[in-house]
C-alpha cells in the first residue's frame, strides 16, 4: 500500500507540474500577444479635442474624420468642436480646451506677429504646425446688377463679412484695410455662408465675403437661382495687401466655376493644422502618424481634404512644423 501511495503521489506531482507549466505557457503567450497588440500610449493628452468650424463647412467635416481616426488609432477619448473658425480656434488652444485646431494662414500670421485682433495681447499661445492642408480662396460675391464691380464699390452697400471672429471675417478685415475701407464705410452684417447666400438671393444684402475651397457650395446653390458675380481682387489695394501680408498668395477662380466666363483674380490663404508649441513631442508624433497612415479615410471626408498629402506638408506654412510632426515626416522620407 505504501508503494502504491507513493506512485499515486508521484503521478499527482507530475500532473500538477504539467498544469502549472501549461498555465505559465498560456500566460506567457497571452502577455506576448497583448504586448504585440498594444497601441502607443500618449504622454500628456488624455483626451483630444479637434477645434474645427461651422458644421456645414470643410473644417468640421474633415475634423470629424480626424477625430474618429485619432480615437481609433490612439485609443483615447476624442471630440470635434464646432466653432466660428480660426480666431476662436486659437482661443480654444490658448485655454487648453482643444489640442489640435484648424487655422487659416493669415490668422496664424496675425497671432504670431501680434497684429490685428492680437495687437497688445500678451497671452497668445505660441503655435506649431502638424501640416499644411489646402488653400482657402477669398470670394467677394455679389449679383449682376448690384453695381459692385470693384472692392471700392462696397461703399454705402450692405455687406456680410462672415460669422463673428471667423477666419472669413479676418480675411475681410485685412482686405478692406488694404483697400482703404472700414466697417464704417458700409452696413456690415455677420452671416454664415448659407445665410449670406439666402440674403443675397432675397435682396437683403448686396455682397458677401466667403473663404473656402473652390467651388463654394453656397455660391453654387445661389448661382443656380441668380446671376452671380465674383468681384476681382486687384490693383493698388492688392499690392498693399501683399506687402503687409507676405503669407498671402494670389490666384484665380477659373472661368465657368460659377457664372464667370473668365478667370477672376483673387487671393488665397493656406489652411493649417496646428497645436500649441509646448505640446509633447511624443503626442504630436503619434497624432501625425495616425492621421497620415489613414489618408484614404481622411481624403474621403471632403474634396478639399484630398490636398492633404505627404508631398505638401510644408507648402504655404506660416509656422514651423512641431518637432513631433517633423520627426514622423523625416521617418517616412517626406522631408
Amino acid at each position: 500500500m505504501r508503494r502504491s501511495t507513493k506512485i499515486i503521489s508521484k503521478v499527482w506531482i507530475i500532473l500538477l507540474a504539467g498544469i502549472v507549466a501549461a498555465c505559465s505557457g498560456t500566460n506567457s503567450n497571452s502577455s506576448s500577444n497583448d504586448d504585440s497588440s498594444d497601441k502607443a500610449t500618449l504622454q500628456d493628452w488624455d483626451f483630444i479635442t479637434v477645434a474645427s468650424g461651422g458644421t456645414s463647412g470643410n473644417y468640421y467635416q474633415i475634423g470629424s474624420t480626424m477625430e474618429t481616426i485619432l480615437g481609433d488609432e490612439l485609443e483615447v477619448g476624442t471630440s470635434v468642436q464646432p466653432s466660428t473658425g480660426s480666431i476662436e480656434n486659437i482661443e480654444l488652444l490658448r485655454q487648453h480646451r482643444a489640442e489640435i485646431a484648424f487655422v487659416m494662414g493669415d490668422a496664424v500670421y496675425q497671432a504670431q506677429e501680434g497684429i490685428g485682433p492680437y495687437a497688445g495681447k500678451t497671452d497668445t499661445p505660441e503655435l506649431a504646425a502638424i501640416t499644411a492642408m489646402y488653400p482657402n480662396w477669398l470670394h467677394l460675391v455679389t449679383l449682376e446688377g448690384s453695381g459692385i464691380k470693384t472692392v471700392e464699390d462696397l461703399r454705402g452697400k450692405r455687406v456680410s463679412v462672415g460669422s463673428p471672429n471667423s477666419g472669413v471675417e479676418a480675411n475681410a478685415k485685412i482686405l478692406l484695410e488694404a483697400f482703404g475701407l472700414t466697417y464704417d464705410d458700409f452696413d456690415v452684417d455677420f452671416l454664415s455662408y448659407s445665410d449670406s447666400a439666402d440674403q443675397l438671393q432675397n435682396g437683403q444684402i448686396d455682397a458677401a465675403f466667403t473663404s473656402s475651397g473652390i467651388p463654394n457650395s453656397a455660391i453654387m446653390d445661389l448661382s443656380a437661382q441668380q446671376d452671380v458675380r465674383i468681384v476681382p481682387i486687384e490693383g493698388k489695394g492688392l499690392d498693399a495687401l501683399l506687402e503687409n501680408y507676405p503669407i498671402i498668395n494670389t490666384g484665380v477662380i477659373p472661368a465657368n466655376t460659377y457664372d464667370n466666363t473668365e478667370d477672376v483674380p483673387v487671393i488665397a490663404m493656406m489652411n493649417q493644422l496646428v497645436v500649441r508649441k509646448d505640446a509633447a513631442e511624443h503626442d504630436v508624433y503619434l497624432a501625425t502618424k495616425a492621421l497620415f497612415e489613414n489618408l484614404d479615410e481622411l481624403h474621403s471626408s471632403a474634396k478639399a481634404a484630398q490636398k492633404i498629402t505627404l508631398d505638401s506638408v510644408e507648402d504655404g506654412l506660416v509656422l514651423d512644423l512641431h518637432p513631433g510632426a517633423r520627426r514622423y515626416f523625416e521617418e517616412v522620407g517626406a522631408l
